[in-house]
């Protein structure tokens, strides 16, 4: 383990100002996506996206890192560059995902588990060669009746831990992303206390995995109300939950937490964020900032719909939602933004 360079590289994951961009869906996840905007989903269309992606004017002004999938992380852009080699020229950081995706947890209705631990040392090492510098894997926790269970918060940090451990050896930042889902009508206090136990348990198997604090970047939920509850708080009530759930539970070492965006939409996603840098708040131990998808590339995809005429038009809305997230990184943020795109 080199802990300078783990600390560097996460350090400029999370540069002010900037945040991340996931661009990491699984190719099922991006068909659907495309099937909803009439886009043929073929390989050839995901790749034409990325580049999309990757090459929209100023990225770079307000995205610092990008996650990766397999498959692009493995491709070049419409010009012949490897997505990676292109991302570093820009100063962008790219990394990839990591897990082989949720499945169904034995013995436990309802509750899911991460798998893919079984040959991530080879893996780490060859996204290493294609130019990844950090990772990611995504653990996600449903509420619901009797949800979540001991076993599903242990099985899953348990992973997050080994995996993180893995990364760390082979030289990469590993990004650790506990989610607890927005799906069902919790409250916003029933959020605040599942993701506080989640996160304790987490951040124990972390310290017994032997996981250099410095070199890693969380990625949790905003503490929500679930979308079918029936008080949907406002918007200084979750980001005062959310911060107390995070200063109770995350240690001081960690450089940064980049939230996810979990369905919100992208407005909403901006606003939230903006409000936990208001001038009001105390400082805070570690930086806050996005590590968003849907809420940044939806407008985009929207108005891409496949067509080359349209590129320009969709990278100018990209760019636009990331200088948003940077705005709200800074607690600049305002529905005027919206407005003048």
């Amino acid at each position: 383990m080199n802990i300078n360079e783990l600390t560097l590289t996460a350090q400029a994951m999370t540069t002010a100002g900037k945040g991340l961009l996931a661009m990491d869906e699984s190719n099922p996840t991006c068909n659907k996506r495309f099937a909803a905007h009439g886009i043929a989903q073929t390989e050839a269309m995901r790749r034409a996206y990325r580049d999309l992606i990757v090459g929209a004017p100023g990225l770079n002004r307000s995205i610092a890192a990008a996650i990766l999938s397999d498959e692009t992380i493995r491709q070049q852009t419409l010009a012949g560059l490897p997505f990676a080699q292109a991302l570093a020229d820009e100063g962008i950081v790219a990394g990839i995902k990591v897990d082989a995706g949720a499945q169904d947890l034995a013995g436990h209705p309802g509750e899911k588990v991460t798998e893919g631990l079984d040959g991530l040392r080879q893996r780490l090492a060859d996204y290493r060669q294609l130019g990844a510098r950090f990772a990611k894997w995504r653990a996600v926790i449903a509420i619901g009746a009797g949800l979540p269970g001991v076993a599903c918060i242990d099985a899953n940090a348990h992973a997050l831990a080994r995996y993180a451990a893995l990364c760390q050896e082979a030289g990469l930042v590993p990004i650790v992303e506990p989610e607890v889902l927005m799906d069902g009508d919790h409250t916003l206090g029933m959020c605040e206390r599942v993701t506080e136990q989640v996160l304790h348990v987490v951040f124990g198997q972390l310290q017994a995995q032997g996981v250099l604090l410095e070199g890693m970047v969380l990625k949790p939920n905003m503490v929500l109300p679930g979308l079918a509850a029936a008080q949907q708080d406002g918007i200084d009530a979750i980001a005062d939950a959310t911060l107390r759930c995070l200063l109770r539970t995350v240690p001081a070492a960690v450089p940064a937490i980049a939230f996810l965006s979990g369905g919100q939409s992208p407005e909403m996603a901006s606003a939230r964020l903006n409000a936990m840098h208001a001038p009001r708040r105390l400082p805070l131990p570690w930086a806050l900032t996005f590590s968003f998808a849907r809420a940044i590339q939806e407008p985009a995809l929207a108005l891409w719909r496949g067509e080359a005429g349209n590129v320009a038009a969709a990278q100018r809305a990209l760019v636009h939602r990331a200088d948003c997230n940077g705005a709200a990184r800074r607690g600049q943020y305002s529905a005027a933004m919206e407005s003048g795109a």
